[in-house]
């Protein structure tokens, strides 16, 4: 429209980004291309900051230096710096304080700006909550926990054919023993080849989708107090109990309909921002000379 970004305003944005990037080690044809996406994305934010500055002027938002005040002051509070501390990271970056507060003032105003335009328009209903939460109840409901214990039989690196068998033979004498009986943590205490061995081969309890491919499927297939076959895996030869399947509490709807609204109000704003400026943009007259 009637309004410009100089050159010297983009590379000043640009400046954190591109330093970043350049840190990073990139080879140069991909430091190149992000160095033009970084610079594509901050041109097409300053078109839309002074799209929303040209709106702010027409519905009139405002905003008072007392109120930029207020805001400066619960940043220095937040991060426990002094004026002078403040200063002095703004120097860093090379800004004055009056730049700053320009630019604190711009944030608010056009953070007021999208409230006016955009979030005030926007309504979470109880009926949009609930069917996120039906929606995603395996997010919020319990997930199951399965106690564990295990007998291991190490097999040795580069173990030979005649070495495996010869493991292999011992779990085999402890199925049976386990077959005829015997209590599944004592056989662990006294021949597992694991840390856990003193404990009854105690592993703790396991979310389902923790446990490897090979062990949920042995797993699936038995009942709390129940054993597995032997199962030929990475660290040996192994036998699992499985001791009792754990429920754990689900969050209710009430307990998590605050998190909810939040979210779903988030991305409302966030869909429907980019509608709004994306109309503002095509009501504007918009060129870039490269």
């Amino acid at each position: 429209n009637d309004d410009i970004i100089t050159l010297t305003e983009l590379k000043s944005s640009l400046k954190p980004y591109t330093e970043k990037i350049r840190s990073l080690g990139y080879p140069p044809e991909k430091e190149q291309e992000l160095l033009f996406k970084v610079r594509q994305d901050m041109l097409d934010r300053l078109i839309n900051q002074k799209i929303e500055d040209q709106e702010i002027k027409r519905s009139k938002v405002e905003i008072s230096e007392e109120q930029i005040d207020q805001t400066i002051e619960r940043v220095k509070e937040t991060n426990y710096l002094t004026d002078e501390q403040l200063r002095a990271a703004l120097a860093k970056d090379g800004l004055t304080m009056e730049a700053y507060r320009k630019n604190i003032k711009g944030e608010i105003l056009r953070r007021r700006l999208v409230n006016l335009k955009v979030k005030s328009k926007i309504v979470i209903t109880k009926e949009d909550i609930n069917a996120y939460y039906e929606q995603h109840i395996q997010e919020y409901g319990g997930k199951q926990k399965y106690h564990l214990r295990n007998i291991i039989m190490k097999v040795p690196l580069f173990s030979d054919t005649t070495k495996k068998l010869e493991i292999k033979a011992r779990m085999d004498e402890i199925l049976e023993k386990l077959k005829a009986g015997e209590s599944f943590a004592a056989l662990a205490a006294k021949y597992s080849e694991s840390p856990a061995a003193s404990d009854g081969g105690n592993l703790g309890e396991f979310e389902f989708d923790s446990l490897s491919p090979q062990l949920q499927k042995a797993i699936e297939k038995i009942n709390p107090g129940e054993y597995t076959p032997m199962l030929d895996t990475d660290q040996g030869y192994q036998i699992f109990f499985l001791e009792e399947i754990l429920s754990a509490q689900g969050k209710s709807l009430e307990e998590v309909a605050p998190e909810i609204e939040s979210k779903l109000l988030n991305e409302s704003i966030d869909k429907k921002y980019r509608a709004w400026i994306g109309d503002l943009r095509k009501q504007s007259v918009i060129k870039i000379i490269q």
